[in-house]
């Protein structure tokens, strides 16, 4: 695999996923003058209108995408998804993947990124993660904060494309490492989400006045990034995704089974996936993590 640094407007990247994580970071790398040259999704229309946008192909396999790139970045759902456009055998981006860097972008299984960091080498090709600690603006801007890890050589190619999307990186260590460190900052996001939407909701049922209540919150010890993203939200009930309930849901439950393989009890996440799986059960997965707090305000029937 050569080692020579991707640049633009001579590096072809392919992106695989292009909902609103992945179509905007194709819109951001198009923008810092990187060939977009293939695009895939499992929602065709979806591909077809941002290939339109952006001039790229769609290829009718994910091979063609491995085939029409120097680069893929991947945005997929979860390990399902994941293990299907890696699969070692049939249509696979590991088919004629020989000194491709395949840079997996999305919120899954350390277990996963491992096995994919080792197919990708077995094919010639090399894996890092970049998983996202950011939403959707950021994403569009350039200014994601990226938690890198899998192979070194790999991460120091296709560097300068990170730090295009991004407005800070960090590399932290091997595979399947910078998954681990993406599920404890979901983890923790997680929780602090659900404990707003529980002090703010007693505030409502105190009858406190919720805007002073939260101004409190940001000046003392209860202040957080979250009630900064998303306590205006909760008290106006405006729920458009940016993190959605599901992917909450979905990344406490890794956290979760990280800690029981290593033999410990997380009450707190635990009791914030039930309210995540919760909401999802009722329906509203697609709606902002910040729907939580529809669970914990009084008099909020429309979620209940």
């Amino acid at each position: 695999m050569t080692t020579t640094p991707v640049t633009p407007g001579a590096t072809r990247v392919g992106i695989v996923g292009v909902g609103r994580m992945g179509a905007n970071i194709a819109r951001r790398l198009h923008d810092a003058g990187y060939a977009v040259c293939a695009v895939a999704d499992s929602d065709r229309v979806r591909a077809g209108e941002l290939a339109a946008e952006l001039r790229s192909q769609i290829p009718a396999t994910l091979a063609g995408v491995t085939a029409a790139s120097d680069v893929v970045l991947t945005v997929v759902t979860d390990d399902a998804a994941m293990r299907a456009i890696f699969a070692p055998a049939g249509d696979s981006l590991l088919a004629g993947a020989g000194g491709r860097v395949f840079v997996n972008c999305a919120t899954i299984t350390p277990d996963v990124q491992v096995e994919v960091a080792a197919l990708a080498r077995a094919a010639g090709a090399r894996a890092i993660e970049a998983c996202m600690a950011s939403s959707i603006p950021q994403a569009r801007d350039g200014t994601l904060y990226l938690i890198c890890g899998g192979d070194e050589e790999a991460f120091a190619r296709v560097r300068p494309m990170l730090e295009s999307m991004s407005a800070s990186l960090r590399f932290v260590g091997g595979p399947g490492r910078a998954a681990q460190v993406k599920a404890l900052v979901n983890m923790l996001m997680n929780i602090n989400t659900a404990g707003l939407a529980e002090a703010l909701g007693l505030g409502a049922a105190l009858d406190l006045d919720l805007e002073m209540l939260a101004d409190v919150f940001a000046h003392t010890g209860a202040s957080s990034r979250v009630l900064q993203t998303d306590g205006a939200d909760m008290l106006a009930r405006e729920h458009e995704a940016y993190f959605s309930a599901a992917h909450a849901a979905k990344d406490s439950g890794i956290a979760l089974a990280l800690a029981q393989s290593h033999g410990l009890d997380l009450p707190l996440a635990a009791a914030t996936k039930k309210q995540y799986d919760r909401l999802v059960a009722l329906g509203h997965g697609e709606a902002d993590k910040s729907a939580i707090a529809e669970l914990t305000f009084p008099h909020r029937a429309v979620y209940a």
